[in-house]
């Protein structure tokens, strides 16, 4: 499982990189520097919810243990 998160990490950051070199620093909230502005939250936000699954699944394996 690890792997797996790790990878889905490595793709969301990816996905941020390219959505980064379409935005319009002039003009970010029109055309598709917006899409790109909700492309990189987006990925941002699985990047947070993989690390918690990350986290959460540490702990179940301590109180296991």
């Amino acid at each position: 499982m690890k792997i797996f998160t790790t990878i889905l990490i490595v793709i969301a950051f990816g996905l941020i990189v390219f959505n980064v070199t379409l935005l319009d620093f002039d003009k970010p909230f029109e055309g598709e520097s917006s899409i790109a502005l909700i492309g990189i939250a987006a990925a941002l936000c699985a990047v947070f919810i993989l690390l918690i699954f990350r986290m959460s699944k540490k702990i179940e394996d301590k109180l296991k243990n």
